[in-house]
């Protein structure tokens, strides 16, 4: 199946790298006008110039999801320079406090999880959907299946997901029919983020990091494969997808 996202505008939060990057490459490349923030500009870049080396259209704006005013100007520019919003992907996030147990668990950093991960995703849609509701769309907010259907080595990660979820389910009986929400649940993928949880609590536990990471790479699942999920989710061909998608 050739899916195909023309003539459609995607904005994307967390698209320097993992998922995000991963889904901003492909999106750009099935035709869809690319809109992506993150904080990490150096590889915003790289991925900027993967979009436009093979002739696709995006445009990099950096946006730190926990500033409600930087999540409006994304939503913004994404309507002023390209005329709207078609599809929006939630997938800025962070892992903090892996393999720490709930007596130590320090409040600030619970407090730093929920503030990118759950309040992120709050402002991202809370901005995005007066735009959308003009002209209908898909809203795609990466949980995961930790807070969803089992834990976490993290009581904030998985806090932050089940709460992603909740969220969606509550908004899309806001919305109506016009804009379809999915709340997508990814397993274990080869991210910068998963990584770095998996060399931090191998350091907690005395082990190598750099092996554990090294072992793990090959279990790990490529985010590439989940943006073509998402591809296919936000194309017309997606239109009878309900509910949450749980992937590789």
């Amino acid at each position: 199946m050739d899916v195909r996202l023309d003539n459609k505008v995607a904005v994307i939060t967390g698209g320097s790298t993992g998922i995000g990057a991963a889904t901003a490459i492909e999106y750009a490349k099935a035709g869809a006008k690319v809109v992506f923030g993150d904080i990490n500009e150096e590889d915003a870049e790289k991925t900027l110039k993967t979009i436009v080396e093979s002739g696709g259209v995006a445009k990099f704006q950096r946006t730190d999801v926990t500033v409600e005013t930087e999540v409006a100007d994304l939503m913004k520019t994404a309507d002023t320079v390209f005329g709207g919003i078609d599809a929006l992907v939630t997938s800025a996030g962070v892992l903090q406090g892996p393999s720490v147990r709930i007596d130590d668990f320090e409040a600030a950093t619970f407090d730093s999880v929920i503030d990118v991960n759950l309040k992120g995703t709050f402002y991202a849609l809370k901005h995005a959907v007066p735009i959308m509701q003009k002209g209908g769309g898909v809203i795609l907010c990466i949980a995961s299946g930790a807070g969803v259907r089992g834990g976490s080595s993290s009581v904030a990660y998985a806090s932050s997901k089940g709460g992603v979820n909740g969220l969606v389910m509550t908004v899309e009986n806001q919305v109506g029919s016009g804009i379809r929400m999915h709340t997508i649940c990814p397993g274990g993928l080869a991210t910068p983020l998963k990584l770095g949880q998996i060399a931090e609590s191998a350091k907690r536990d005395g082990q190598d990091p750099d092996a554990a990471v090294a072992n793990a790479r090959n279990s790990l699942g490529d985010p590439a494969g989940v943006a073509r999920i998402l591809t296919f989710l936000v194309s017309d061909a997606g239109s009878y997808m309900r509910g949450q998608i749980f992937t590789r």
